[in-house]
């Protein structure tokens, strides 16, 4: 079979070589159509190989590398979804610029010669904060997302839009890479309601988006997710014989058949061992849907980073914990987290290189990115959380980050309480999702919603007593029915000693920009003392990637250079963070560290590889 497969199997006619067949003048435009078994690049088979990547979890810098890497693992198509949170931050603010181009994102892979697979929908799942949806939707009174609520539509509307304008133009009938747009995100795991799907395809089309469009769900769902008229891609499965079956049965009769999301590994959540599956086994089933002519995807061919505060979580209600999804997007991916090709890459690699044209051989894989340890950085310079707050808000009840109109990051509650002392129950009614808990600037415990924990004994001196609740925002529910229930921050009351506490204070600490700490403090801090900024200025010869080596350390959050590398957590699986040579400078570099748990640490070790395997049960 591997004989009969046309020049256009694995990206013969690739973009870049018609741009550059075509100079000078126009880029040519191509038709880009649903056969009965095979998609049709100009009245051709083309059988689309992709690997998923998202724009934002790679430095902008980095981002042809990626790409090359693509190329030289025999991908002929990339998928990326869009991201709306961050694109429009606040409402009718967007933001297409730096690490949020999209649209130079997908003229780059153009460049690469690679094909590319959009998937604009306003929900993305992607184990990413709210599911894409930008924190804001929630402070618009009945607001229903995934839903044909008026209110939600509009909103919809103008970003779907936005997004038309910069990515429309780059479709294949355009001259663009673009082959295929999908329309919503596993829609049928979610609802059925095909008249609000009808809307999701006049909202693209409207939006400028007139070619190919196409639906994903899991095997089970497509029924569900399916819009009739569109071509039903299948998630999570990989037998040849059982992905005919159910695009048929959705789809007359017919294909293609494009497998949207296979699954070759899978995510990391806080306090879970690391995620790893052998590559052995999948590259039998690789090599059959490819033997079979099926298109596929991977998800993820690379992970790269959730930086910030961007990570979603999961939750199923009372049966399950809030499962938070650690920073490292490494998902076992054939291309780890910083880039370089694994030992999963090259067995793909070798399954694709089979199905090549005998005159299209592999590009060569470039070499790995080289890492190195630095000498353990001293932080030197630190100061107290408590004596860097903002203007506060003052409110009788505790307000949710929404209402405050934050979105991501942390929230300081403060209230006074009356003279009593003595030992009280405090009760934190629906706290999400992390707590630090401080009397008179001294931490007395912590609260975590991973763990259903909701209540702290406290022993209080005479007196008043200034009580500080430190809440994090630890990420929003990105998938399942729960997507309306992802208010942050205190939610409901504050109760001690079986009396409600009001009186509040509100700090909002989103840091959206590195924090500064300013100079060297006198006496290092006590175990006891609360979170704590710690900085310093470190030199490098030549940037080169580095790993911090957060082991000792108990719970926080790293920026340098002014990147937010991400979060830590002593209770694992992830151990480091991952420091991208592009984001260093040759001399002075810049880091800071949050750290809410041990404010005494102040050393700072690095390594040239990551940990993500070590688990252990951090104490408050």
């Amino acid at each position: 079979m591997r004989l009969l497969l046309p020049l256009l199997l694995l990206g013969g006619l690739a973009p870049s070589t018609v741009r550059a067949q075509a100079q000078p003048g126009p880029t040519p435009r191509h038709t880009f159509a649903l056969g009965p078994n095979q998609f049709l690049l100009d009245g051709q088979p083309l059988q689309m190989i992709s690997g998923e990547l998202h724009y934002p979890r790679i430095p902008r810098e980095a981002w042809r590398a990626r790409l090359k890497m693509a190329k030289a693992m025999g991908l002929n198509t990339i998928g990326t979804y869009v991201f709306w949170n961050v694109h429009e931050p606040q409402p009718g603010k967007y933001d297409f610029t730096g690490n949020n181009d999209v649209a130079a994102f997908v003229k780059m892979a153009q460049e690469e010669g690679l094909w590319v697979i959009l998937r604009p929908s306003p929900y993305v799942c992607a184990e990413w904060e709210f599911g894409g949806y930008p924190y804001w939707l929630q402070n618009v009174p009945g607001l229903k997302v995934r839903s044909q609520e008026p209110q939600y539509v509009a909103a919809y509307k103008r970003y779907i839009e936005a997004v038309g304008k910069q990515l429309a133009p780059l479709q294949v009938n355009h001259g663009g890479p673009v082959l295929m747009v999908q329309v919503e995100n596993e829609y049928g795991s979610y609802g059925a309601d095909k008249q609000y799907l009808a809307l999701n395809k006049k909202l693209f089309e409207d939006a400028g988006f007139d070619g190919l469009l196409y639906t994903c769900d899991p095997a089970r769902d497509v029924a569900a997710g399916h819009l009739p008229g569109l071509l039903p891609a299948v998630n999570g499965i990989d037998k040849p014989s059982q992905v005919r079956k159910i695009v048929q049965t959705n789809h007359d009769g017919q294909g293609p058949y494009y497998i949207a999301e296979w699954y070759p590994a899978w995510f990391d959540w806080w306090g879970t061992p690391h995620h790893t599956v052998p590559a052995a086994r999948y590259t039998a089933p690789l090599d059959s849907v490819l033997k079979a002519g099926l298109s596929i995807n991977m998800y993820m061919f690379h992970g790269g980073t959730t930086r910030g505060f961007m990570n979603g979580a999961n939750f199923k209600g009372d049966t399950t914990h809030y499962e938070p999804q650690v920073s490292s997007y490494d998902y076992d991916a054939p291309l780890d987290e910083a880039g370089n090709a694994t030992a999963k890459y090259r067995a793909f690699r070798d399954v694709i290189a089979k199905y090549r044209p005998a005159n299209q051989p592999l590009p060569p894989v470039p070499a790995a990115k080289p890492a190195v340890a630095l000498p353990a950085l001293q932080l030197t310079r630190s100061a107290s959380l408590l004596d860097q707050l903002p203007t506060p808000v003052a409110s009788p009840k505790p307000l949710t980050f929404e209402a405050l109109k934050q979105a991501y990051g942390f929230v300081l509650y403060r209230t006074t309480v009356p003279a009593g002392g003595g030992s009280k129950m405090l009760k934190i009614r629906d706290l999400r999702d992390y707590a630090v808990v401080l009397v008179n600037g001294k931490r007395v415990g912590t609260l975590d919603r991973r763990l259903r924990q909701d209540s702290l004994r406290l022993t209080l001196p005479a007196g008043a007593v200034q009580l500080d609740i430190l809440v994090e925002n630890l990420g929003r529910i990105n998938f399942g029915k729960y997507l309306l229930q992802n208010n942050k921050g205190i939610t409901n009351s504050v109760v001690l000693g079986g009396k409600e506490l009001t009186g509040w204070r509100m700090y909002g600490l989103p840091f959206d920009q590195a924090p500064t700490v300013a100079k060297a403090s006198g006496a290092a801090p006590a175990a006891s003392s609360g979170p704590v900024l710690r900085s310093a200025t470190f030199p490098v010869a030549t940037p080169t990637d580095t790993y911090l080596d957060l082991r000792q350390w108990g719970k926080g959050s790293v920026w340098v250079n002014g990147h937010n590398l991400g979060r830590y957590w002593a209770i694992g699986p992830q151990q480091t963070l991952y420091v991208p040579a592009e984001w260093l400078r040759k001399g002075a570099n810049d880091i800071t560290v949050l750290e809410l748990l041990k404010p005494e640490q102040a050393t700072l070790p690095t390594l040239d590889h990551p940990i993500l395997s070590e688990l252990t049960q951090l104490q408050p």
